[in-house]
């Protein structure tokens, strides 16, 4: 495939046991493109949605990233592993017979809301410039500072003891596994997650998305521009404008535009999604409270 072929996201359904950059490998290999990112890290152990950006979508990954996601997690009490998933060694076991759903769901509601979360050692965070999976793989431990994280909604929808499934919508950053540790220390058993899959993520969700084979099949027989989302489908709610030729041209060209070309309602921070006229999606613009202008952020004028 050529570099100027359209760009924009494909929704992958990433299976067990690969990871995230697995998912991108295997679209670079089917489509060509070299310019491949993904929306947001899953772990081998998980499933589920992972946004595929392809070009010039690769420049909204971070609006992915911080978009809210939705998972559904099954999570073993009274086992404890290092990873805090079923891929770890395990390192304590305890008797959860006794739990009852009641029981489970009162420990739930203190994981809703703004909360602090302590990452697990086996993630990609860094810590004096080393990732916490390696120092773990060497059996070094390190201090994790809480970190802040928002959960929207979280659900006991199962109770089949000791195993526990559950559903959450979240913020950016928050660790699911962590959750599956937490939430059996809370239970004074231990825990770790089992299965997870991602049923949402950013605009994205689980019934939408194609395998990888599907995936492979669309590029192979040339339908692939059919499952491709356009990159402006993450911007939610964000103000969006119509431009006309004289606002096209300033942002074709770099230029700024001045707070005189009214972009209601021109606050400090604010940013703006711009069409053109024919529905085209051209550019976000951010607003410079400073200068009076209106910045390009990011522009796709030409694909």
């Amino acid at each position: 495939m050529s570099e100027q072929s359209p760009a924009g996201i494909l929704n992958i359904n990433k299976p067990y046991g690969i990871t995230s950059m697995e998912v991108v490998r295997r679209v670079k290999r089917a489509s060509g493109f070299k310019r491949v990112g993904h929306g947001g890290t899953l772990d081998p152990v998980a499933t589920g949605v992972i946004p595929v950006c392809i070009g010039q979508a690769t420049r909204m990954m971070e609006y992915m990233l911080d978009g809210s996601k939705k998972y559904r997690t099954t999570i073993t009490l009274g086992v404890t592993t290092d990873t805090y998933d079923s891929m770890g060694e395990i390192t304590e076991t305890a008797d959860a017979s006794h739990l009852t759903r009641e029981e489970v769901v009162s420990a739930l509601t203190q994981f809703l809301g703004e909360i602090q979360q302590v990452p697990p050692m086996y993630s990609a965070l860094k810590k004096d410039g080393k990732r916490l999976y390696d120092l773990a793989r060497q059996g070094i431990e390190v201090e994790r500072k809480p970190r802040p994280v928002v959960v929207h909604q979280i659900e006991l929808t199962e109770w089949n003891p000791p195993e526990a499934t559950v559903e959450v919508h979240c913020g950016r950053g928050f660790y699911m596994r962590s959750l599956a540790y937490d939430l059996g220390r809370a239970l004074r058993c231990g825990g770790h997650l089992r299965t997870l899959v991602r049923l949402k993520a950013s605009a994205f969700t689980l019934n939408e998305s194609l395998t990888l084979e599907e995936m492979e099949d669309s590029f192979a027989d040339g339908a692939w521009t059919e499952h491709l989302h356009s990159p402006d489908v993450v911007l939610g709610s964000m103000r969006a404008i119509i431009a006309g030729q004289r606002m096209q041209e300033l942002i074709k060209n770099g230029r700024p535009i001045p707070s005189s070309v009214r972009i209601p309602p021109n606050e400090p921070e604010e940013r703006c999604r711009v069409y053109g006229t024919d529905g085209s999606f051209l550019a976000i613009m951010k607003f410079d409270a400073d200068e009076a202008l209106w910045k390009a952020d990011k522009v796709f004028l030409g694909g």
